[in-house]
């Protein structure tokens, strides 16, 4: 297969595309239109504006992964079911268009994943663990064993964090959010403490009208209380690498490190560009 192709991160709210000439990424964009932002247009529609001048010059292969294979999205892919090797994922693309492929989602008879089985393939091969974890508006914990993902679970910590900030009454009339790592520590030991959130989570407005949590940092003591509650629910682990945005990572660091879980990371997009090159490279 050509060095020359396109890999595309299409989630829900975001388009992410990289354009990739001998190897080497010469372009990229970054589009609002993820598939819940289409706007009266279709995916083929955006894709035909933005992605397809890139091919003017030759017709580069494209892989994408994630929501655009969902049912809101391009054209619904069927998920593979776990337990699976990553490995599998070349072999079970879905072509939408003239060498344009979309990559499958994962499930087990309780969850489903997609666009984090290109990151952990990437991830798999550029820091091989047992346990990942890939924070985010619904964070997973994946579970591996012999190159196979075995099990994996979500936790909603991020959409539930925008929910209770935006559309309740702890995030109600509150002036604009800071930074605060002492208010996010304290939220995130109650959270380890406590996992069971529903005795906890009106704390973040007590506290706060109780003149013990400062206005401006409810955000991070919910933050920390969160994640704290999401790593105390989990099954217990010794280490796990973490795969996602940099600032994301470093508050489940934290978290870990409080936990005494030993905790190494890789970089998002670093792992699913490794996880697209590898889909590519296993179909020459």
């Amino acid at each position: 297969m050509s060095e020359n192709y396109i890999a595309i991160d299409w989630g829900s709210t975001h388009l992410r595309a990289w354009l990739y000439r001998n190897g080497q990424c010469v372009d990229s964009l970054q589009l609002s239109y993820g598939v819940s932002r289409l706007v009266e247009q279709t995916a083929r529609e955006v894709f035909d504006k933005y992605i397809e001048p890139w091919r003017k010059r030759e017709a580069l292969h494209v892989v994408m992964a994630g929501m655009i294979g969902s049912d809101a999205g391009w054209q619904t892919v069927p998920y593979l079911a776990c337990p699976v090797s990553l490995h599998e994922l070349s072999a079970q693309l879905y072509e939408v268009a003239p060498l344009v492929w979309i990559v499958p989602g994962l499930h087990t008879s309780r969850n489903v994943m997609r666009g984090e089985e290109t990151q952990l393939l990437g991830a798999m091969q550029l820091a091989p663990a047992s346990c990942y974890v890939l924070p985010g508006t619904h964070s997973k914990w994946v579970r591996v064993a012999n190159g196979a993902v075995s099990d994996f679970s979500t936790a909603m910590t991020g959409e539930l964090h925008h929910v209770l900030m935006s559309h309740s009454l702890i995030g109600k009339g509150l002036p604009e959010q800071s930074e605060d790592p002492a208010a996010f520590q304290a939220g995130l030991q109650y959270g380890l403490d406590s996992p069971s959130l529903v005795t906890r989570l009106f704390e973040a407005r007590a506290l706060r009208v109780l003149g013990e949590l400062a206005p401006e940092s409810v955000s991070e003591w919910l933050s920390g209380l969160l994640i704290g509650a999401e790593v105390a629910a989990m099954d217990a682990v010794e280490n796990v690498t973490l795969v996602g945005g940099e600032s994301l990572c470093r508050r489940y660091r934290q978290v870990f490190e409080k936990a005494g879980v030993t905790v190494s990371e890789i970089a998002g997009d670093t792992a699913f560009q490794q996880g697209i090159r590898s889909i590519l490279d296993a179909r020459r």
